[in-house]
């Protein structure tokens, strides 16, 4: 399985990690990690190329679920790929800052 956990996570996003948010717009717009590019899950295949390669991509959606599927898309083509365990509710339900909005405003 391709996931990480919350702790590993944070380390790697402070760290300026790429990180790549899989959820709907909606979603995304109303709270989302900072420093999270959205690409939404159906979306992902044909995007492939804008994402870097020989580093780690971390794929969060809302818990988990979109962003196991996103991180194997992403493994499947030959990225380093994983999903961040508890997705941005995770995040949020630890305290965590999210932007609200589509720009880099975090609260």
């Amino acid at each position: 399985m391709r996931e990480i956990d919350q702790l590993a996570f944070v380390a790697a996003q402070t760290e300026g990690a790429t990180v790549v948010d899989v959820r709907e717009p909606a979603e995304y717009v109303a709270g989302h990690v900072p420093g999270a590019r959205l690409i939404p899950l159906g979306r992902l295949p044909e995007q492939l190329n804008e994402l870097p390669r020989g580093e780690r991509i971390y794929v969060i959606c809302a818990s988990g679920n979109r962003s196991l599927a996103g991180a194997n898309v992403l493994a499947r083509a030959g990225h380093d790929a994983v999903s961040v365990a508890g997705g941005t509710n995770a995040w949020q339900r630890a305290g965590r800052a999210v932007v609200l909005g589509p720009r880099p405003t975090a609260v």
